[in-house]
């Protein structure tokens, strides 16, 4: 149970003053659903502003607070126009205070003619006039204004504005408990920071460096210790020692002579499974490095021991995949492998559902369905869980479960993942990399085009499917959004049918599933030679017919995402090309990463150097939060601070007396507070 004190921090958000149904809406578009997530919505930056005698005091461009008098109110003529409210400083300056839309009324409540107001915002010049367009505070009491010097700025989503969440913010700070001090003592005084509570107030009231090293030295505290609390419990369970006899993989009839890597990686597999302890390893491998086959030798490993094993995907489309590459792999083995996902029903589901309790079915593959309640295995000895960063540790216990025993547990990813965040993400796992590729993969052909091309690239897709092949094109959003200009999935495949016709299909997330596998069922066939998608193709999808890869908005992908399309293409024994369309505005940390695209294909090395350019951003796709697991902590704070984080939960469990005792019973706070309880409830009695 989470302990009592942290109640008031997990109340929902409609319990502050001013959250109504309208505003919880864009408060969930933030993540914003309790009292805690408002707590740790931390400003993205903060506006400084110098208090000014008068407009020659300052500079253009500058954040000033200032007293002036409004002298006039004039209305634009059209209606559309801006509302200008001119006003004078202590010394008769001229300046235009400046109102688009609704914001007039405002303005003409709180700009009364004659009347002296403190007035804060960023000073511009619009023709012959200094300006403040729409000033971020307006007072009649200079002392409030001064209080404005130094204020933070927060992500938004629509419909709330800086001041409303400023407002949630500080009554969310008003509700923190005292709560007991977790990190340990000689640590906590080495380092001076700041008590729990005061670092979320620091934090959002200025550029406090140590205060926001505290906060996120605690998420990854609470990171390494339940991380580690799932180790020792692995520990402590009792598996089954599958020991094959060969006879199975013995059958095998693989494409390819397996590598250095795969055959290192089996033997490591192979020795854990050997053992009563179960299993908990991550396979690491760049795109076509060949982890299915390992997989496949893992399961056979566990059927050949007379059990059963299930490898569990994150998406229908990568379900399906990995369904159709086993069975004809595994054919001349004789072995029944069955695939089970959400829209299985009626007779064909309860076949399945009993094939997987007599035993008869020796491998199921599936999405989350294959841990639903009403599925019961005869004998689960081994889970492979493909996209591990998909899937929470909680998922994965809950998986664990379905066995008479602890079954092993192998995790795999396609993302390569720098070597100083494995520890972060997967620091209760061993790992294998597999950093060979089989013979026969050929280079990829990358190239980067300027967007105005668009129209040459679309000519060069209508001469490639002329030919007989099959093309990709990725765009980063389904819809256009209204105020970016971002290509758009369904307005690329509109446009491109228009070109195309039948031979064009399109496969987005928010797609029906049978809609989407219907596309995808054509394109995989090829009687569509153009499937039009979104980052919901960068896993899985594997259509050796298919050899040239479009991404539109490149510069929008992380290195590693990029990578991933990429590698959609390259799978058969045709040259392959992939053109990375860049739009104009292009950052230097942008031209360096398209460069590296074009110059390497080691998904390891395109991953430390995303690390390396992209400091505190993104890593694993467009968003930092499919990055890391934390919500606080940047990358560059994960690889200063993870090891000392590490070495305490380490002193917690292995000199402190783990969760029990004075400081233990804090460790429990902080893992409730953090979400990691899965480590607590691990425990007896926990």
């Amino acid at each position: 149970m989470r302990p009592d004190i942290l109640n008031p921090l997990f109340a929902e958000t409609a319990t502050l003053d001013g959250v109504g149904p309208k505003l919880q809406k864009p408060l969930d578009k933030l993540g914003l659903s309790r009292v805690k997530d408002v707590a740790y919505h931390l400003p993205e930056r903060f506006v400084t502003r110098r208090p000014v005698e008068n407009l020659d005091a300052a500079s253009e461009g500058e954040q000033i607070v200032v007293a002036l008098t409004p002298t006039e109110h004039r209305a634009a003529r059209s209606g559309r126009g801006p509302y200008r409210v001119l006003a004078q400083d202590a010394v008769g300056n001229v300046c235009a205070l400046t109102y688009f839309g609704r914001a007039s009324y405002t303005a003409k409540k709180q700009l009364p003619v004659g009347e002296k107001r403190w007035v804060a915002g960023r000073l511009d010049r619009y023709g012959d006039m200094l300006q403040i367009v729409h000033p971020d505070h307006v007072s009649e009491d200079g002392g409030n204004a001064l209080c404005q010097l130094c204020e933070p700025v927060y992500a938004l989503s629509e419909g709330l504005t800086q001041p409303k969440v400023a407002s949630l913010v500080e009554q969310a700070l008003a509700r923190l408990p005292e709560l007991p001090e977790w990190i340990e003592p000689g640590q906590f005084a080495r380092q001076k920071w700041p008590a729990w509570a005061d670092a979320l107030k620091l934090a959002h009231n200025g550029e406090h460096a140590a205060a926001r090293e505290r906060l996120a030295y605690d998420e990854l505290l609470a990171n390494s210790l339940a991380l580690m609390l799932v180790r020792a419990d692995n520990r402590r369970r009792r598996g089954q020692s599958l020991q094959g006899d060969g006879a199975l993989r013995a059958r095998l009839q693989l494409p390819f002579p397996l590598t250095g890597a795969q055959k290192r990686s089996i033997a490591e597999i192979e020795g854990d499974l050997a053992q009563e302890a179960p299993m908990l390893r991550l396979l690491q491998g760049d795109v076509g490095a060949g982890k299915t086959v390992v997989a496949l030798e893992a399961m056979l490993i566990a059927v050949e021991a007379g059990r059963q094993a299930a490898l569990l995907a994150p998406t229908e489309i990568l379900a399906r995949q990995h369904f159709e590459t086993l069975r004809a792999m595994a054919q001349p083995t004789g072995v029944e492998i069955a695939l089970l996902t959400g829209r299985d029903k009626g007779r064909a589901r309860e076949s399945i559902l009993m094939g997987l309790m007599d035993g008869s079915i020796d491998i199921v593959v599936g999405t989350h369905a294959i841990f639903q309640e009403s599925v019961a295995y005869r004998d689960l000895a081994l889970v492979v869980i493909d996209e591990q960063h998909r899937f929470g540790v909680a998922q994965r216990l809950q998986l664990a479960g379905k066995g008479r025993r602890t079954p092993h547990t192998l995790a795999m990813t396609a993302t390569p993942i720098p070597r100083t965040l494995t520890l972060a993400q997967y620091g209760e796992m061993d790992v294998s990399r597999l950093d060979e590729m089989p013979p026969g993969r050929q280079a990829i052909d990358t190239r980067v085009v300027a967007q105005e091309r668009l129209a040459d690239v679309i000519d060069a897709i209508g001469r490639h499917i002329a030919g007989g092949q099959q093309a990709y094109w990725v765009c980063p959003m389904v819809r256009e959004h209204e105020s970016e200009d971002i290509a758009a999935a369904e307005a690329r495949y509109a446009a491109l049918r228009e070109r195309f016709g039948d031979a064009v299909v399109l496969v987005h997330g928010q797609l029906k599933p049978e809609l989407k596998d219907a596309a995808m069922e054509r394109f995989a066939r090829g009687v569509a030679k153009l499937l039009v998608a979104t980052t919901v193709i960068e896993v899985g999808v594997d259509v050796p017919a298919a050899t040239l890869m479009v991404i539109e908005q490149a510069e929008r992908f992380g290195l590693a995402q990029l990578h991933q399309l990429r590698g959609r293409v390259g799978r058969g024994s045709e040259k392959s090309t992939c053109l990375l369309l860049r739009g104009e505005a292009l950052s230097e940390t942008g031209r360096e990463r398209l460069a590296l695209m074009r110059e390497t294909q080691d998904g390891f090395r395109l991953a430390e150097e995303d690390l390396r350019l992209r400091g505190g951003g993104e890593l694993l796709g467009t968003r930092q939060s499919g990055d890391t697991p934390f919500r606080v902590a940047t990358l560059e704070q994960i690889q200063r601070l993870l090891p000392l984080a590490h070495d305490d939960a380490h002193l917690l469990m292995e000199r402190d007396g783990g969760l029990e005792g004075e400081r233990g019973t804090a460790a429990r706070v902080l893992l409730y507070l953090f979400e990691r309880d899965w480590g607590v409830q691990l425990l007896r009695g926990g």
